[in-house]
C-alpha cells in the first residue's frame, strides 16, 4: 500500500508542477481561477529558493521510508526532472521557458479581465454553446 501511495504522491506532484506552470492560461476562461494558482505558483518559487520543505516531497519520503526506501535524493525535481526529464543541458532554457509561459498567462488573464471588466468581449475566448440537433 506504501508503494501504491508513494506512486500516487508522485502523480500528484507531476500534476502540480504542469498546474503551476501553465495554470495561468485557465484564468484567460476563468477568472477566479489565478486564485489558487497565484498561491500555487508563490509556493513554489517559495520552496524552491527557500528552505521550505515541499509537503509532496515530504509525503512521498515518507510512503518511501514505509517501504524501507530512503528519502528522494535531492529532493523530487532532482531525482525526477533534473538530468531525467529534463537534460541538465537545457535546465536554463526549460526555466526561461517556464517562466515566459507564468508571465504570458498572467499577462493574458489580465487583459481578459479588464475586457471583461470594461464590457468588451472582443477577441475573448467564445463561450461555450449547446449544439442542437
Amino acid at each position: 500500500m506504501a508503494g501504491f501511495l508513494a506512486g500516487v504522491t508522485v502523480v500528484v506532484h507531476f500534476a502540480a508542477l504542469i498546474y503551476i506552470g501553465f495554470g495561468g492560461f485557465l484564468a484567460w476562461r476563468w477568472p477566479k481561477a489565478i486564485i489558487p494558482h497565484l498561491f500555487l505558483a508563490a509556493w513554489g518559487v517559495a520552496v524552491n529558493v527557500f528552505p521550505i520543505p515541499c509537503p509532496l516531497t515530504a509525503a512521498e519520503d515518507y510512503f518511501r521510508g514505509l517501504q524501507g526506501l530512503g528519502p528522494l535524493p535531492g529532493g523530487f525535481n532532482a531525482y525526477y526532472i533534473y538530468g531525467t526529464l529534463i537534460p541538465d543541458h537545457l535546465l536554463g532554457l526549460a526555466t526561461v521557458i517556464a517562466l515566459t509561459c507564468l508571465v504570458v498567462s498572467y499577462a493574458g488573464a489580465f487583459v481578459f479581465w479588464r475586457r471583461r471588466r470594461a464590457g468588451t468581449t472582443e477577441d475573448a475566448p467564445p463561450p461555450a454553446q449547446a449544439r442542437l440537433g
